[in-house]
């Protein structure tokens, strides 16, 4: 009995010494000396009695009063959170009386079991009810810890280590006298030292934090603590009740134990992950111990956080929907959003497939929300049907006996969208609160869906621009054979005959032939891809010429550095090279010149395009010449120089343009040198 009282002796100094310190430095309730200076006193009088080896029931009476003690300084306001500055913490009060009215259960069931004599009121008073409230300090521990702030865990942890530890090595205790029909006589003696070793971090933690505000309690706090308590109890009386059948049992005791606790925590289980458990639960803390049904602040993250999850836009519809549900704990919901030809149609759903129908924008139904903006409980209608006033529900919606509420979704003040949700599994009660959440979560709702619908139609305007431009880019290119091959018929009467003619004929209807099978290929499904090579210039620009020979003004060709080298891709390079030419010649008269010429300068290629024509001022350059879609040409599209211009800075080079009204204009397209040996077959497929 020496080292029991040595043992709680120390603790009650520590203790003591741990209530002297705190009073004189705390200054705001409730403080932290109260539960030491009980716990002190508790230490003394469990050293005093082991030595007299006497006074069990009075120790079992203040080992409860310190529990009541510490759990009261849990619930009542812990000194160590900074940042609460008039924090409003109605749901504080409602749990706080149910965890005294739990205390207070357990001690006067303690004090009978005190005054009544048997085996099973011992085990009342000195296992279970003691394991009941080890169970619930650490559950408030745990809980407390959880939900403050992490700015504000640096000066509460080594108070709940403290606490924590205490009340798990008094869980530890008393589980073991459960399984063993005993109290361990070593665990028992330690555990005044033990205690007595985790009084310095109560000191710590006064010391980092000796006046502070009280803590509050948020709805998720509430739910879960709740819930860890009742499971608590709920364990610690199917053991008792198990301990019951093994003693009355008889022969069949164990069995009887054994088979009663596999079920008693298999329906435990079933509960926990039950919907309808929980929803009732969160519902019923709502309704009985906060102001507010909601904590706003979770609600709105939790929604925030479903509806942009995943990647963006993917299943926004069934996330809106299990969103908007969540909110009333419905179980299941549907949407219908206005389609282009004025219905609404359903597009999604969340464990509700067999909900369907559509109705018109002109239905009386959709004309009463877009008027009323309601949220109407469909319930509350089949009671008062002057509620809808001249308006019916969709008969396939009437049908649905689940079907509760239906929700509007509005963007600028246009119906885009209802939602249908399934009656509550918490029986949720629809009033104003619950009205004005709906209503705020479906703005917020409509924007995204708006967003996305906005995005759809976006990405599908991009596929038609992109179709549009490659056709503009064949059509404009169809032009340009069919101005080439106008022109060879109308000389055709008058050099049908000259073999030179023939020759340019065959050879411009070749090329054309050429080009035309290479369109084909780009308007085909799947391209054959085709990549920048070698190409070299003089080659290039002599074909270029050559196609050009069926006009009257045929250009000249100047070559001052052959075996210029460019990286490209043939067929888009010549098209360019052959669009500015054909403007040169277009903008000449016959009697003028068209001169292309090929240098170099550095480790720069230059072609050169020169004409005589009608030029062009600096105002027309900078701001139309490469717009696309803008052409001074009757039967022009606007693209070709566009195309030009583009390609050759893809290439890494550039056009530099120089021109005056009536002298002509120069090109000038620079292209950066290109080493290398593998050249481009004049055949070879364009690139889509």
């Amino acid at each position: 009995m020496l080292a029991v009282s040595a043992s709680y002796g120390l603790g009650a100094v520590a203790f003591a010494a741990l209530a002297l310190t705190s009073r004189r430095v705390a200054t705001s309730q409730p403080r932290l000396w109260r539960p030491a200076a009980i716990s002190a006193v508790w230490a003394l009088f469990a050293a005093l009695f082991a030595w007299i080896d006497s006074g069990r029931e009075l120790v079992a009476l203040l080992e409860m009063a310190r529990d009541l003690a510490w759990l009261w300084f849990l619930w009542g306001g812990i000194r160590l959170l900074r940042g609460r500055e008039d924090f409003d913490s109605p749901g504080l009060t409602g749990l706080g009386q149910i965890l005294v009215f739990i205390a207070v259960l357990a001690s006067l069931a303690q004090c009978v079991a005190l005054l009544w004599p048997g085996r099973l009121s011992g085990l009342l008073a000195y296992v279970l009810i003691p394991n009941l409230m080890s169970v619930l300090g650490m559950v408030l521990v745990e809980q407390f810890y959880r939900n403050a702030r992490p700015q504000e865990r640096w000066g509460i942890k080594f108070l709940c280590l403290a606490l924590g530890g205490m009340f798990a090595y008094d869980f530890y205790l008393y589980s073991e006298a459960m399984l063993f029909a005993g109290v361990s006589a070593d665990t028992w003696a330690a555990r005044g030292a033990i205690n007595a070793l985790l009084v310095p971090l109560l000191g710590i933690s006064l010391r980092r934090n000796p006046d502070n505000r009280p803590l509050g309690i948020s709805h998720r706090m509430a739910f879960h603590s709740v819930a860890l308590v009742g499971a608590g109890i709920y364990l610690m009386l199917m053991a008792a009740a198990g301990y019951y059948l093994r003693i009355v049992g008889g022969d069949w005791g164990s069995l009887l134990q054994t088979v009663f606790l596999f079920g008693a925590i298999a329906l435990l289980l079933v509960t926990v992950f039950s919907g309808v458990a929980r929803a009732r639960l969160r519902v019923f803390l709502s309704k009985h111990f906060f102001h507010y049904r909601y904590d706003y602040r979770e609600e709105w993250l939790r929604f925030t956080a479903l509806l942009t999850a995943g990647d963006p836009g993917a299943r926004l519809h069934e996330r809106s929907l299990e969103a908007m549900a969540g909110l009333v704990e419905s179980p299941a919901a549907a949407l219908w959003l206005k389609q282009d030809d004025g219905h609404y149609r359903r597009c999604a759903h969340w464990n509700w497939s067999d909900l369907d129908g559509q109705f018109t924008s002109e239905h009386p139904f959709a004309r009463f929300l877009e008027t009323s903006r309601w949220v109407l409980d469909l319930h509350e209608c089949e009671d008062q049907p002057d509620l809808l006033g001249e308006a019916t529900l969709p008969a396939w919606l009437a049908g649905e006996p689940r079907a509760w509420l239906v929700i509007p979704l509005f963007w600028h003040e246009k119906l885009i969208g209802v939602m249908v949700l399934a009656d509550s599994l918490g029986k949720v009660t629809f009033d104003w609160e619950v009205s004005d959440l709906l209503k705020t979560a479906a703005r917020q709702a409509s924007a995204h869906l708006a967003q996305a619908r906005a995005a759809e139609a976006l990405t599908v305007a991009r596929q038609f621009e992109s179709f549009n431009r490659a056709a503009a880019f064949v059509v404009h290119d169809i032009k340009n054979l069919v101005a080439q091959l106008t022109l060879l018929l109308a000389n055709a009467e008058r050099h049908k005959h000259k073999p030179e003619f023939q020759e340019d004929m065959l050879a411009t209807i070749e090329s054309s032939v050429a080009r035309m099978n290479r369109m084909l290929i780009k308007l085909r499904d799947k391209p054959e891809p085709a990549g920048n090579s070698s190409v070299e210039l003089s080659e290039l620009l002599r074909e270029v010429i050559r196609s050009k020979n069926a006009f009257s003004l045929k250009p000249t060709l100047e070559i001052r550095s052959p075996d210029l080298q460019v990286r490209a891709e043939r067929e888009k390079l010549t098209r360019v090279v052959g669009h500015i030419v054909q403007n040169a010649i277009e903008a000449t008269p016959y009697t003028g010149r068209v001169g292309v010429s090929l240098d170099r300068q550095g480790d720069w290629a230059e072609i050169v395009v020169a004409d005589s024509g009608c030029g062009m001022d600096d105002a027309f350059i900078r701001e139309r010449l490469f717009r696309p879609f803008d052409s001074t040409k009757g039967t022009g599209m606007g693209i070709g120089a566009y195309e030009c211009k583009s390609y050759v800075q893809e290439l890494g080079g550039d056009i530099v343009v120089a021109s005056r009204p009536g002298l002509g204009s120069q090109f000038t397209l620079r292209f950066p040198l290109h080493t290398g040996d593998d050249r481009a077959s004049p055949d070879a497929p364009e690139e889509p």
